[in-house]
C-alpha cells in the first residue's frame, strides 16, 4: 500500500485540538491555568471561523470546555494525558485511491519526558482514526507531528535531536528513518536539519521540533525562522540552518526559495531567552492562523510575509505567548485532517 501526506496547504475537512487539562504544563496557580484555558480556545475559536474544528476533551474538564467554547466547536470526550494534538495525534496521509488513512507513531512523551508518562496518549492516534473511519498505518518509530513538515511533493524537513534522539530511537539512524519516513508518509527526500531553538531544550520542550524553525509555503519555497540578534544562542542556530537549506535539493531537484520569517523583538523572559517563532502557524481552508505575542510592528510583518507567502489566505493572529509558555505554539496545539481526494 501506498501512502502520501499531503501539503498542508491541501483542503481540510477539518481540525483537531486537545483541551487543557491540569497537570505540569497547564500552571501551578489559578492564574496560570485560567490563562491557558483562554488561549487554547482563543485558537479554537479562529480556527472555527475558517472550518469546523473537533475538541477532545479529558471528562475532568467537560464543564469548562462546553462554557468556554460555545456550541460551534465539537467536543469529544476522552481521557487523554497532555493536549498537544499535532504530536500525540495522528498524522493523516492519502492512499493511492484519495481515501485517507492515519499513521500511529509511538508517542512516548517528547522522548521519556519526566512530567508525563503519556500513557493515555498513546492510543489517541487510533481513537480519532477510528471516529473518521480511517485505517491505521502502525509505526514502530517514535516521533510526533511537531517533528516532521513536508511539501507534498516527497520531500520532509527532519531534526537529528528529534527522530535520532537517545530517548526516542536510540538503535536508529538516518537510514531507517528516512526508510520509515518513504513507507508511511511517501516522501523520497529527507532534509536534516541538526537541531531546534535554544528554549526547545529546556523542561518543557521538544528537544528540537522543526515546527518551529522552519515549514513549506509550497514546494519549492522555505519558510525560516530569522532571528537577527547576535546574542540570541538561536542566532548561530538558524544562520546553520539557512547554509544547510541553501545547498539542499528537494524532492524535484529544486534549490528551495528561503523565506526570512524574522523573530519578534523580545528576546527574554522571566525564565530565560524566549523561542518565539512565527513559524509555528497553521494554514487552514482560505487562511493562516499565526502566532502573535503582543508586538505589533512584528506581529504585522510576519501577517504581511505570511499573505504574500500563503496568496489568497486570509492572515489572523491569536496571542500565542501563553502557548509558547507551556512549550509550543498554534501548530503544536493542532492537527489538521485532510479532505478525500475524489
Amino acid at each position: 500500500m501506498t501512502w502520501t501526506m499531503p501539503a498542508e496547504t491541501a483542503p481540510q475537512e477539518r481540525i483537531w485540538m486537545a483541551f487543557p487539562r491540569e497537570g505540569a504544563t497547564l500552571g501551578a496557580s489559578s492564574a496560570e491555568r485560567e490563562a491557558g484555558y483562554a488561549a487554547w480556545t482563543a485558537a479554537a475559536h479562529a480556527i472555527a471561523a475558517f472550518e469546523p474544528v473537533t475538541m477532545i476533551v479529558d471528562p475532568s474538564e467537560t464543564t469548562r470546555a462546553r462554557r468556554m467554547l460555545g456550541a460551534g466547536i465539537e467536543i469529544v470526550e476522552r481521557v487523554i494525558d497532555d493536549f498537544w494534538m499535532r504530536d500525540s495525534g495522528p498524522t493523516f496521509v492519502h492512499a493511492a485511491d484519495g481515501t485517507l488513512a492515519a499513521v500511529d507513531w509511538i508517542f512516548n512523551g517528547w522522548g521519556g519526558a519526566a512530567w508525563t508518562d503519556a500513557k493515555n496518549d498513546r492510543g489517541l492516534a487510533q481513537f480519532i482514526a477510528g471516529m473518521v473511519g480511517a485505517p491505521v498505518v502502525s509505526s514502530l518509530l517514535v516521533n510526533e507531528g511537531g517533528g516532521i513538515h513536508v511539501d507534498g511533493e516527497g520531500t520532509i524537513l527532519l531534526t537529528e535531536t528529534v527522530q535520532l534522539d537517545p530517548g526516542r530511537n536510540p538503535h536508529a539512524d538516518k537510514a531507517r528513518v528516512e526508510a520509515e519516513m518513504v513507507r508511511t508518509l511517501g516522501t523520497s527526500k529527507a532534509i536534516w536539519l541538526p537541531r531546534g531553538l535554544a528554549r526547545d531544550y529546556e523542561t518543557f520542550g521538544t528537544r528540537g521540533h522543526v515546527d518551529i524553525v522552519a515549514t513549506f509555503a509550497a514546494p519549492g519555497r522555505i519558510l525560516l525562522h530569522d532571528q537577527t540578534d547576535p546574542g540570541h544562542p538561536d542566532h548561530a542556530t538558524m544562520r546553520e540552518a539557512r547554509a544547510i537549506l541553501a545547498e539542499a535539493t528537494d524532492a524535484g531537484g529544486r534549490k528551495p526559495e528561503i523565506i526570512a520569517l524574522p523573530a519578534p523583538a523580545t528576546l527574554r523572559d522571566a525564565e530565560g531567552f524566549v523561542d518565539w517563532s512565527y513559524i509555528n502557524h497553521l494554514v487552514v481552508n482560505g487562511g493562516v492562523i499565526a502566532c502573535g505575542f503582543g508586538e505589533e510592528k512584528a506581529d504585522a510583518r510576519a501577517r504581511d510575509i505570511l499573505a504574500e507567502a500563503y496568496p489568497g489566505r486570509r492572515v489572523v493572529s491569536v496571542d500565542a505567548r501563553e502557548l509558547f509558555a507551556r512549550g509550543g505554539g498554534v501548530h503544536c496545539i493542532t492537527q489538521q485532517q485532510p479532505k478525500v481526494l475524489r
